[in-house]
């Protein structure tokens, strides 16, 4: 469920009519509803409730890397959720918002020695290390700050998600993890090296996820793991199950399961673990919660369709490009007509589609149009591409709402560059 609704035949966020704010902040722009994002909070909080995880309870860390604004993770820290991040930057923005350290997991395959240094200096609540080397480079990093780094294993279960390629996690040859082949002499050689805490263990198998099954024989393998672990003599205190909750972007397919089921499923593998969970949801609390608005260039008659131009484009939201990833678009101010059109961007690439032959609102030029459920990895993975500067962000709360990223402009854009001497020298010249 969402708050994007039409009134007076007019979409609105909550309160805010969609028109009014392209008509105050322009097109392309990204608008989020801070009601969308309190109620799917409450609704995955309900769905973990009885699930065994000790006295403090589940850690839920948002992962940020599906919407990093300020504004967002603020609301989420006002809401009591943690952060699942990947880089320094993340971390950086997600203490900015006001998450506390102790609610914070560092994950990703890549992390260095100066983020490493980073978190430590932060004091947050744990490492998920993906590989061996990855271990003895963070052990170097505390025993140099003369601290210790609280750390888990992400193991890879070798088990497909059934999910798209690029966003799968846990299979075989994946990038992510430690296989769960070498998990035990991996924490064996953790264990002893100096600096680090073994803690947990973690796993996440993929993103958009609709089938709870690959799930339950994920967590049964580490469930299984944990038991051989503590046989071995490690203290083994979480065991964060990851992310990867799939939201529904195509009517025409299933419907993905809800956090309730996810949660049943959950209390029942995990029972008996004795750990506390971790959770990192992404895009089921900010995928519905927001929307990319845009505008009506023109539409083009091709030779057997329309092609209806709007002014956002792949550089603003890329997943219908980079995935195939299917957005619902709807008319701001509908007529109760419909057409079948193919719908792209300005962009001077073929790839800038966001869906061909779509039947959907009839709309003309200078209409207002919004993909829906936009608020999960579009204006974060957006880009500058053929010099358009980033798209501004809006967040609505009831009647009130406000910018809270401004539209990037070409100025700022050039003015980032710089020549040269050479060429310095040549253009005063």
């Amino acid at each position: 469920m969402d708050h994007f609704e039409l009134r007076d035949g007019s979409l609105h966020a909550e309160d805010v009519a969609l028109a009014t704010i392209a008509d105050a902040v322009g097109t392309p722009t990204y608008v989020y509803s801070t009601a969308t994002i309190e109620r799917h909070v409450r609704v995955f909080r309900e769905g973990l409730e009885g699930v065994e995880s000790g006295p403090e309870g589940p850690l839920i860390a948002f992962a940020v890397k599906a919407n990093p604004n300020k504004a967002v993770l603020a609301t989420l820290a006002a809401a009591g959720f943690g952060a699942d991040v990947v880089s320094g930057g993340e971390l950086m923005r997600a203490r900015a918002a006001g998450i506390p350290a102790n609610k914070i997991v560092f994950s990703g395959v890549g992390k260095t020695a100066d983020e490493m240094a980073l978190a430590l200096r932060e004091g947050i609540f744990q490492f998920n290390l993906e590989s061996e080397p990855e271990a003895e480079m963070l052990s170097e990093v505390a025993t140099t700050l003369g601290l210790t780094a609280p750390v888990a294993f992400r193991v890879n279960p070798d088990v497909e998600a059934g999910t798209h390629a690029k966003i799968s996690t846990g299979g075989s040859e994946d990038k992510f993890g430690v296989p769960i082949s070498r998990a035990m002499a991996a924490y064996a050689r953790a264990a002893i090296l100096p600096g680090l805490t073994v803690q947990g263990v973690a796993v996440h198998i993929g993103s958009q996820l609709t089938d709870l099954g690959p799930s339950r024989a994920a967590f049964s393998r580490v469930g299984a793991l944990i038991a051989e672990l503590r046989a071995a003599g490690h203290s083994i205190a979480t065991a964060d199950l990851g992310g990867g909750l799939g939201v529904p972007y195509d009517p025409a397919k299933p419907v993905p399961p809800s956090p309730a089921e996810y949660g049943a499923m959950v209390r029942e593998v995990t029972a008996g673990w004795n750990v506390r969970l971790l959770f990192e949801p992404g895009r089921v609390i900010v995928g519905n919660a927001g929307v990319l608005l845009t505008r009506v260039i023109r539409v083009k008659q091709g030779e057997t369709q329309p092609f209806l131009i709007v002014d956002a484009a792949m550089n603003d939201l890329i997943r219908p490009s980079l995935y195939e990833a299917y957005h619902a678009i709807r008319a701001v101010t509908p007529t109760g007509a419909q057409f079948t059109a193919t719908v792209v961007g300005p962009i001077c690439e073929s790839g800038d589609t966001f869906a061909k032959r779509r039947t959907m609102d009839e709309v003309k030029d200078g209409d207002l149009v919004a993909f829906m459920t936009a608020g999960a990895y579009g204006a974060t993975m957006a880009s500058t591409y053929n010099s358009r500067g980033l798209t501004p962000e809006v967040m609505v709360s009831r009647h009130e709402w406000a910018i809270v990223r401004p539209r990037q402009t070409i100025e700022s854009l050039i003015s980032a560059d710089s020549l040269p001497a050479w060429l310095e020298k040549e253009t005063v010249a």
